[in-house]
């Protein structure tokens, strides 16, 4: 149960005086709440900018092109001659020192008298402009003495919605804070003096009511306050979370290690020290009574699909079965592509499921997997449904995680006894992120590429060159190569982007012919994985594409990627996107092809992309420029993006909350007495509560 002391800030906004239902609705809409906003919705709606009042100098001295506030008697008013003429209409204002004309357009002239009376003083705020001999102001906000005095120096602005005003916002934020309860501390009060954090409940007060314009910074002290909070909430539950998952006994899968080594006998390369290092770290997870969550991060091609088949062949020489599931139905069909001959040479039954299967096919592979015929099964998500029951699983791999969203995260470890979780993502994670989303498990990381492959020659070109580029192509294609050309990431809307693909296709069939194909994310999934297999066969020279092939598709003799619109995608999919080429023996190119003028964020991606291949560097640049809630795709996935802390500013206080949180429940695991209680509070507040029932349930 949430605590007494908190029912106030979960109560719905539309029910505050001055809201109501009406104005709820926007607010629903403006914050992102399909189940209503609530009073704690509009205090972490912090203000993303100020009107800064504090300027009020005379005419004669005020800076042009900044914000001012200065007392003006109202001289004359200018309407425009003609009674439905577009021109603006004129108030003439003066002090001692000088005049300035205020310029008003489409407005209502009765208003314009009434807010502006001839011969009355006034205070006009906005920025002054010299042009034409004089000096003007446009659109001011006008007020009287008394009005000035209620209206803060330093006025907080928030993100709108259409039909919801400033002010709205503003009374909201007021009526919002007035609820705000006495709360214990969480925090380690010396911790908090030592970086001069303010207590909770000021630190809102600092933000809702900013005393500089640096108040409302990400780097400020209440931001930072803030962020500490939120942080240490999501360390604590992730903690809490995998502790209750290590609690629950384990099944070891120990093996003797034969049929791994019968895989790596049938490979044409040895594996590089870091595929043995993870190997040994999953395989003592599996081997011992403990059970496994792991997450194997490595850059594009290191290797992790290799690593997860040779520790799934440990379950099944341990008389068990393995299971790993992708996101794609292109990537899942791969994934039994590249196993099946490995597979085969140790005697291993690989099998695949997907959405297309016939009913028949579905159940004897159903069946076949509850008799135990099956040792391993690989498909999407949607292919592990409920009437997919296994013998005995042992051990499942979920590839791409981040694109299930966390809730999914343990989905197929429930298809089992005590089942082992190896996640993988092909995304080099940034590390303060590896803490902040996969903290409740151990991590095993891949730098090495294989022997073999070849750095890849990129090049940034402008658009205006795309004939140059098409001819050169021609010549490659000539000479056997065959090319990736993925279209601009138009919108999230998928049909768009598969229009901009269908264009550039019918472009490139007038010089390519039927050697250009097309796939994209709006095909039936039998005509995709044609198209797929026409270009991995050779049918086709030239595949145009959406970012459908970003993720694991593997076509070695494909050495040219061309991308188009470049400064429209982010550098980790820059960098997805690149790694499809450099698989095979040929040199490889990948052109970034981008629209004059570049903007100052899109021309440092394309910057880093041309210093580096090493995905590690360019995901802690994809932070710096993009953000957390993008790279890793909470922003569609429902993983629990944060509201308050931007790591990108606020990195340093996560390895401080990560401290704070294991130092708290190693000293009071069942977050008991005061202090225990505190915490719990923070995790309500935060909305963690399944951290909360876990400690209920004991």
């Amino acid at each position: 149960m949430r605590p007494e002391i908190l029912h106030p800030l979960f109560a719905p906004l539309s029910a505050m005086p001055g809201v109501g239902p009406k104005t709820g609705r926007l607010f629903d809409r403006l914050l992102d709440r399909g189940g209503g906003a609530r009073v704690l919705d509009m205090l972490f709606h912090l203000p993303q900018g100020t009107i800064d009042r504090r300027d009020r100098p005379k005419i004669r001295d005020a800076a042009r092109d900044v914000m001012v506030t200065i007392e003006v008697t109202v001289v004359e008013h200018r309407r425009p001659s003609a009674r439905y003429s577009s021109a603006p209409y004129k108030v003439l204002v003066e002090d001692e020192t000088g005049d300035v004309q205020l310029f008003f357009f489409h407005n209502n002239h009765q208003w314009i008298e009434k807010l502006l009376p001839t011969g009355e003083k006034r205070w006009i705020s906005g920025r002054l402009e010299f042009y034409n001999g004089f000096l003007q102001m446009k659109h001011p906000d006008v007020f009287d003495e008394a009005a000035l005095k209620r209206l803060p120096p330093v006025e907080p602005v928030y993100g709108l919605t259409e039909g919801l005003y400033l002010r709205n916002v503003q009374k909201a934020a007021e009526a919002a804070l007035a609820r705000v309860p006495e709360m214990p501390e969480w925090h380690d009060l010396q911790a908090l003096q030592l970086r001069n954090l303010p207590a909770f409940a000021d630190a809102l007060n600092a933000l809702h009511h900013p005393a500089t314009p640096q108040a409302v910074d990400p780097g400020s002290n209440a931001r930072a306050r803030l962020a500490l909070d939120e942080l240490l909430a999501s360390q604590l539950a992730l903690i809490m979370m995998r502790a209750r998952f290590r609690e629950q006994k384990g099944r070891a899968s120990a093996a003797p290690g034969l049929l791994a080594q019968k895989i790596e006998d049938a490979l044409p390369f040895a594996l590089t020290g870091s595929q043995r290092q993870a190997l040994a770290e999953i395989r003592a997870d599996i081997g011992s009574d403990k059970r496994m969550l792991r997450l194997l991060q490595g850059d594009v091609g290191s290797g992790k699909t290799l690593v997860a088949l040779l520790s799934m062949a440990d379950a099944v020489e341990a008389g068990r079965q393995a299971a790993i599931m992708a996101p794609t139905e292109i990537l899942a069909r791969q994934h039994f592509d590249r196993m099946a001959p490995l597979c085969a040479a140790a005697g291993i039954r690989l099998a695949l499921v997907t959405g297309r299967d016939t009913a028949a096919q579905r159940r004897k592979t159903v069946a076949a997997l509850a008799a135990g015929e099956i040792d391993i099964l690989t498909g999407t998500h949607a292919a592990f449904q409920e009437e997919i029951v296994f013998r005995d699983l042992a051990y499942a791999v979920v590839d791409e995680q981040h694109r299930f969203g966390v809730h999914q995260r343990l989905a197929l470890g429930e298809k089992g006894a005590a089942v082992d979780v190896l996640v993988m993502t092909a995304t080099p994670i940034p590390r303060t992120l590896v803490l902040t989303y996969f903290g409740d498990m151990d991590v095993s990381t891949l730098r090495e590429k294989p022997a073999g492959r070849h750095p890849i020659d990129t090049r940034a070109m402008p658009l205006e060159r795309l004939g140059e580029v098409v001819s050169g192509l021609a010549r490659a294609v000539a000479k056997g190569a065959q090319v990736y050309w993925v279209c601009p990431l138009v919108s999230e809307n998928e049909e768009i982007d598969a229009a901009a693909a269908r264009d550039r296709h019918e472009n490139l069939k007038m010089f390519f012919g039927d050697r250009a194909g097309l796939v994209h994310g709006k095909m039936k999934g039998r005509d995709k994985d044609a198209a797929m297999e026409a270009f991995s066969s050779g049918a086709t020279a030239v595949l145009v594409a959406t970012t459908v092939i970003e993720v694991g598709v593997d076509v070695p003799n494909a050495t040219i990627m061309v991308i188009e619109h470049a400064e429209r995608f982010g550098l980790a999919q820059l960098h997805q996107l690149r790694g499809r080429v450099g698989r095979g023996a040929g040199k490889s190119t990948c052109l970034l092809l981008y629209k004059e003028p570049l903007g100052g964020v899109a021309g440092s991606r394309l910057a880093v992309m041309r210093e580096t291949e090493d995905g590690f560097r360019i995901a802690e640049e994809d932070l710096k420029l993009r953000g957390e809630g993008e790279i890793m795709g909470t922003r569609q996935s429902g993983a629990p993006g944060f509201r308050l802390a931007d790591l990108a500013v606020h990195a340093a206080l996560l390895p401080i909350a990560r401290e704070a949180a294991v130092n708290a429940l190693r000293d009071n695991p069942g977050l008991e007495g005061p202090r225990g209680e505190a915490l719990r509070m923070l995790l309500y507040l935060f909305e963690r509560e399944e951290a909360v029932r876990l400690l209920r349930a004991g």
